[in-house]
């Protein structure tokens, strides 16, 4: 196990437009490693993006969680980001004077906001506390470069060597990006799980293939990919059940994602797939669940996947999973070793390899055996906790 070799408690202040109930990626990271800095004995501490019903100022499992609707992206994008310094600054304020950090770790803001950014490197400068990136992401516009390069980071993690090698391509010096993986909490999502309330909850499941896109439904997640997939699939299995899984709570910055749900709605009836796909909005103990009775997980993701979160909960489940060979996603699903790597956009290879699972119960127990040993390896949230921890001390 992964121990901490900080040597001293630091205070980290971390900075992220959502968290909990907001659902993503990059949340659900931030439930991963911010605990674990806790339990470490540092003082962490988080600022966010407001919800409706959710308090302004709460503890989050040893975590202290601040709220502000200027950290909201939903609603930043209706008001828009003019005028935002002098009450942004206020926010800011009241967050370090408490955080008091020695590290302030900012996740993605190196995009959406050019405020947000410029007045962080004052506040960092200020408090004499090192400023971290974690780019979760990059982008192919004017703001992405400007504030990748005007700020002055100390240090960018990225979450993939994707993702490293993109920064550096637009110029960032390769000594100041360090890549770290995503971890997961290998004990939450493993396999063996009881699987009796997902089943009582929805009875279409029992006695079928289940085919598992955990993604949230969009087109750049390859939802309509999955869709074209399974409408090859079901000649052969006419009782397949693809299962979407809903968003509710997300940043959806440019609202786009109604009318991607709707079109992937458009496509299922059109299929006359209504009988052979679910879609519904999942807790995370149901998301577990459907890991767990899942035949197959798909994630043929349409575009550059930073990395893909839900390849972890997949082989933690020891679950195959099918990928896409783009983005970062091949750095950690290797072919026929823990999964499949299809070609972006290839619904018909993607049918082949689910097929072939569906009627390969060795060929899944392997490729799942062998994603669940990796991930107890490597991909662990005392791994990822360590390898940010060291990121701290080499700027320190």
């Amino acid at each position: 196990m992964a121990v901490d070799t900080t040597e001293k408690s630091l205070n980290i202040a971390h900075l992220h437009w959502g968290f909990p109930p907001i659902i993503g990626g990059v949340e659900t990271h931030l439930t991963i490693i911010l605990p674990q800095m806790a339990r470490y004995g540092h003082k962490v501490s988080l600022l966010t993006g407001s919800v409706e019903g959710i308090k302004g100022r709460y503890r989050y499992k040893g975590v202290e969680i601040y709220r502000t609707p200027l950290m909201d992206l939903n609603w930043l994008y209706k008001r828009g980001l003019k005028g935002l310094e002098t009450d942004l600054s206020r926010v800011y304020e009241s967050f370090f004077s408490e955080a008091k950090p020695d590290i302030i770790h900012a996740h993605n803001m190196h995009y959406f906001s050019e405020p947000h950014a410029a007045l962080l490197e004052e506040f960092a400068k200020k408090y004499k506390a090192k400023l971290i990136l974690t780019a979760h992401n990059v982008w192919d516009d004017l703001l992405f470069l400007e504030l990748t390069h005007n700020i002055n980071w100390d240090h960018i993690i990225a979450v993939s060597h994707f993702i490293r090698n993109e920064l550096i391509g637009v110029g960032v010096d390769y000594s100041r990006v360090t890549a770290v993986h995503h971890g997961i909490d290998q004990n939450r999502f493993k396999p063996g799980l009881a699987c009796d309330k997902i089943l009582d909850k929805y009875p279409q499941m029992r006695n079928r293939p289940v085919v598992f896109h955990p993604a949230r439904i969009g087109l750049a997640k390859g939802c309509d990919i999955s869709i074209k997939a399974v409408n090859l699939v079901r000649k052969k299995h006419p009782d397949v059940m693809l299962v979407l899984a809903g968003s509710k709570n997300i940043i959806d910055w440019g609202a786009t994602q109604q009318k991607d749900i709707a079109y992937m709605v458009s496509l299922i009836k059109h299929f006359n797939l209504e009988d052979n796909v679910l879609i519904d909005v999942y807790s995370l103990d149901d998301m577990r669940e459907i890991y767990g009775v899942s035949t197959v997980c798909v994630y043929p993701s349409s575009v550059s996947e930073p990395f893909g979160l839900v390849m972890l909960e997949a082989m933690a489940s020891a679950k195959p999973i099918v990928v896409t060979n783009s983005g970062g996603m091949p750095e950690i699903i290797k072919d026929s070793v823990n999964g499949f790597v299809v070609p972006v956009r290839d619904f018909e290879s993607l049918a082949f390899r689910i097929n072939q699972l569906i009627e390969d119960y060795n060929l899944r127990m392997r490729l799942g055996y062998t994603g669940r040993q990796i991930l107890e390896e490597q991909y662990t949230k005392e791994r990822v906790v360590k390898n940010t921890l060291s990121v701290y001390e080499k700027v320190l």
